[in-house]
């Protein structure tokens, strides 16, 4: 019997998930994140999730895969120690190079964000940094290489942000033209089978040294995998810190215009975007108790007249790209429950904006939305949802983002 450890690092925490070949779970473990020092905090969750495995399991693992949040990315030495703090997914100081993008790549091209990969990039290229520079990483290639030690290796779904071609399986020519290009990492599809572990990670967990790591992908991919979806119509909603819609179609859809990407996936696509809005918006205002005592106070089957557009800093990605929009919280009800009630009826509203996008730009239409991620447990939020989108909207027997990832780790083996 073997088994497959999927390593799921979200905004708030990581959590391992391990699968036997039926795909059920025999194990499971959350680490919480507690600091700033986003190095050691991410070196520190994976040693302590492998540490936490039951000895006879770990004994039997046969592949292990992790994801990360996308465009989160580090710029790293020829050692593969990073020389500069690492810039998060949302972080949108790239936008004081957009039109150095705006010139280089295609019109409507996903790079062209705030937050891209590329766009963080070069931003680091404007602080002089490349020339310490050996390897340019996103944080799923970074956790891997900590585990099979091969630097300058990726997937083409954490690829997408920086200007890889997903349609061609290669680097267009306009980034093999930039002065940073020597530090992109290969590509290769997720859940490619890199490397084995290292002799001091096996002997230091009691992993076999035949126990092969693979390619990662991204968070809101890896919710995607661990879902119930699986035909062109179908789609998933990560309500986790910020929302993320991710709808398999036919057709491939790129608008940097409305922060719209595609991924691949097999021979179809998986086509949407990521909005800053979400849970971390609500955990701000509401501890989880009171979300859970407020909402079951709300008659989900009355629209909100309250309209907000919830963030917590100024900037969204999609429905709308625009890194100055302001957050609209206004007007704030004496009422806690109407003030819920508002914001999350606002975010299925931008919720159903989003696929609306999505099938105006030649989308396959939209038949069912299976729910991820923390706010999947939310049954007062799903009812709302259901209602602004007029489909379906069903919670995924398997949620976790790591349990996908864990599928990822067996597919190909």
């Amino acid at each position: 019997m073997s088994f497959y450890l999927g390593i799921d690092f979200g905004t708030s925490g990581a959590r391992a998930i391990i699968i036997d070949e039926a795909e059920v779970i025999l194990f499971q473990n959350h680490y919480l994140f507690e600091t700033q020092n986003y190095i050691k905090m991410w070196q520190d969750a994976l040693f302590s999730l492998l540490a936490a495995i039951p000895l006879e399991i770990r004994k039997k693992l046969k592949a292990i895969a992790i994801n990360g949040t996308s465009a989160t990315v580090l710029l790293c030495d020829q050692q593969g120690d990073p020389i500069d703090a690492p810039i998060l997914y949302n972080d949108d100081r790239g936008k004081v190079v957009l039109d150095e993008i705006k010139f280089i790549a295609p019109t409507d091209h996903t790079v062209i964000s705030a937050t891209s990969s590329l766009a963080k990039l070069l931003w680091w290229q404007k602080q002089n940094l490349l020339s310490q520079a050996t390897y340019f990483l996103h944080q799923a290639d970074w956790l891997a290489f900590l585990l099979h030690d091969k630097l300058g290796v990726s997937d083409y779904h954490n690829a997408l942000k920086l200007g890889y071609d997903v349609e061609t399986l290669s680097y267009p020519d306009w980034i093999k033209k930039l002065l940073c290009f020597p530090l992109l990492p290969d590509i290769f599809s997720p859940g490619y089978p890199i490397d084995t572990i290292t002799p001091n990670i096996a002997n230091r967990f009691g992993i076999p040294s035949s126990c092969v790591v693979c390619t990662g992908t991204t968070d809101s991919i890896a919710a995607f995998l661990a879902s119930d979806a699986k035909y062109p119509g179908e789609a998933v909603t990560s309500l986790g810190s910020t929302l993320v819609l991710k709808l398999l179609s036919q057709t491939r859809i790129e608008n940097a215009k409305y922060g719209i990407y595609s991924h691949r996936l097999g021979s179809l696509w998986l086509t949407g975007g990521a909005s800053n809005t979400g849970g971390a918006v609500l955990k701000h205002f509401f501890t989880n108790t009171e979300l859970k005592e407020l909402s079951e106070k709300i008659d989900a089957t009355q629209e909100s007249p309250l309209e907000y557009y919830p963030l917590l800093t100024k900037g969204d990605r999609f429905p709308i790209n625009n890194p100055d929009l302001l957050p609209k919280l206004t007007p704030r009800p004496e009422n806690p429950v109407e003030f819920l009630h508002g914001l999350l009826e606002s975010m299925a509203r931008l919720e159903a904006l989003g696929y609306k996008r999505l099938q105006e730009h030649g989308a396959t239409h939209l038949t069912k939305v299976y729910t991820a991620g923390g706010g999947a447990k939310n049954q007062t939020w799903c009812t709302i949802r259901q209602r602004q989108l007029q489909v379906p909207v069903l919670t995924s027997v398997q949620t976790e983002a790591a349990f996908g990832t864990a599928r990822l780790a067996k597919s190909l083996m």
